[in-house]
């Protein structure tokens, strides 16, 4: 080979090393829009715990050290383009994946707290003294002694009383008339109106008529049927007018007082049932209605006082008593149910997964809205009723979902396949406008009064009873602040 060869060769070797140089780095940059394609066709392998691992070999994880599983063609192509994951037969059996249906029924809450048993103030009598006088016997001298109305509590002397007596007694007569020539009629009146404000009753006025005797001493009946909580007086005392000398409870019905939070208060309403169990009598409950509900916060507690009323059989409820209080509160009549098992809370979003045929699963964000007895959930937008979702194995679903996103990151921004929007139906919604499809949405009430209360769901405005309507929180944001400038603006003089 000549010199002149050499020196071509030479030549054309550097020229030969660029343009293949040029060529790989040109099948490069088209090879790099195919990742989707290489990544649905090539066998990938990732952790299970850390879902951001992916390598195209079976090894150990770099980080947990767990064995690398395979990943599935279909798990990283149909899911990306369908916004689905999908998991093999064999793998659900293996997870114990279930699911349950998502229901319309009613929304129940129980609200459980301590209460104390106290006396219905309304069935509360006291016997005070009518006239000064001395106590010449006591029938009922024993505090917490049952009495019936018309029981004989106590014998009372009294001038006074025998005065009154004394005078009702000489209008007996047939000719009888006062020193101004008064009727006897009018005089006999007048005398039964002064026994009846010493406290007299009808049949005592009518003894001392039917007798013709005047008594020394008066025979205080029982005005009301209970038991005697409070005795002020002993035998041959001194009373004056207007002492309590007893106080007597009826306890066929007792009030339990009961403290709740102020999160509880939309729970309540007069004549709400309500259950109470107390620690002695384990095998059995008394059921009572809500009566009343304070309009005070106690400032320390930051609770309300509920008072109920119960019935009380055997008297078994006793004042004084502590008491475990169950209040059944109905949320709503017909409203969509989830398990609460079937949400994944990340804290600023819920999320469930859907199940679909053919083994996929669909990531749905839902709001919620209160939660329910027999761990419940209500939703408000996201789930349609007898959809089915995932209630154990979720968290698999989710490192696929995660896996997913990683995948995603790794492709250009065009060869992302963006999921279709998903439709979801609640009751009473209203479609929001196209305009609000990338903004966040509140929802407020149309009257002005009541626009500074803003909702983060469809329905009605519980002031007003209008409807709530769709507005961009931007929108929101910008008005509030407007009407507060022009509330607080001073004034222009003219």
């Amino acid at each position: 080979m000549t010199a002149k060869n050499k020196r071509i060769r030479f030549v054309v070797s550097p020229l030969l090393v660029l343009a293949l140089a040029g060529g790989f780095l040109m099948l490069e940059i088209r090879a790099k829009p195919t990742l989707a394609t290489a990544a649905a066709t090539k066998q990938l392998y990732t952790c299970g715990m850390d879902p951001q691992v992916i390598q195209d070999h079976p090894g150990k994880c770099l980080i947990c050290g767990m064995t690398l599983r395979p990943m599935l063609p279909s798990a990283h192509s149909n899911a990306m383009d369908q916004s689905a994951i999908v998991v093999d037969a064999v793998t659900l059996q293996n997870m114990g994946f279930r699911s349950e249906p998502v229901r319309r029924g009613p929304l129940s809450r129980v609200i459980r707290t301590s209460g104390t048993i106290d006396f219905d103030e309304t069935r509360l009598a006291d016997v005070t003294a009518r006239f000064r006088g001395w106590i010449d016997k006591l029938y009922v001298d024993s505090t917490g002694q049952q009495v019936r109305r018309g029981d004989p509590l106590f014998e009372i002397h009294s001038p006074e009383l025998y005065s009154a007596e004394m005078e009702y007694f000489l209008t007996l007569g047939p000719a009888a008339t006062n020193m101004s020539g008064m009727p006897g009629n009018t005089m006999k009146a007048r005398a039964v109106a002064k026994l009846k404000l010493f406290d007299l009753s009808d049949e005592q006025i009518a003894k001392i008529e039917h007798d013709r005797e005047v008594r020394k001493s008066l025979t205080v009946m029982a005005p009301a049927d209970g038991f005697i909580t409070e005795k002020a007086v002993v035998q041959g005392q001194m009373v004056d007018t207007g002492v309590k000398l007893y106080r007597i409870a009826d306890l066929e019905f007792v009030w339990v007082q009961a403290q709740i939070y102020e999160q509880d208060l939309p729970f309540l309403k007069l004549g709400q049932e309500a259950d109470v169990s107390l620690s002695y009598l384990p095998d059995r409950k008394f059921r009572g209605r809500v009566s009343h509900i304070y309009p005070i916060v106690d400032e320390k507690t930051r609770t309300v006082k509920v008072r109920m009323e119960f019935h009380n059989p055997g008297f078994l409820l006793k004042p004084g008593m502590f008491a475990t209080v169950e209040l059944q509160a109905e949320l709503a009549a017909n409203a969509l149910l989830v398990p609460e098992s079937a949400v994944l809370r990340s804290g600023q979003k819920n999320t469930v997964f859907v199940v679909l045929e053919g083994g996929r699963f669909e990531p749905r964000t839902v709001v919620l809205g209160a939660q329910g007895e027999r761990d419940v959930l209500q939703v408000l937008s996201g789930l349609n009723a007898g959809e089915r979702v995932v209630t154990s194995g979720q968290f698999m679903l989710d490192s696929e979902s995660q896996l997913r996103e990683v995948i995603q990151k790794m492709l250009p921004p065009g060869a992302t396949n963006s999921p279709a929007p998903m439709a979801v139906t609640t009751p009473e919604a209203t479609p929001a406008s196209s305009a609000f499809a990338n903004t966040n949405i509140v929802y407020l009430c149309p009257m002005e009064e009541h626009m500074a209360i803003r909702y983060d769901h469809v329905g009605k405005c519980p002031l007003c009873n209008m409807t709530l309507v769709p507005v961009s929180e931007a929108n929101y944001n910008r008005t509030v602040e407007e009407k507060w400038h022009k509330e607080h603006s001073p004034v222009k003089e003219l």
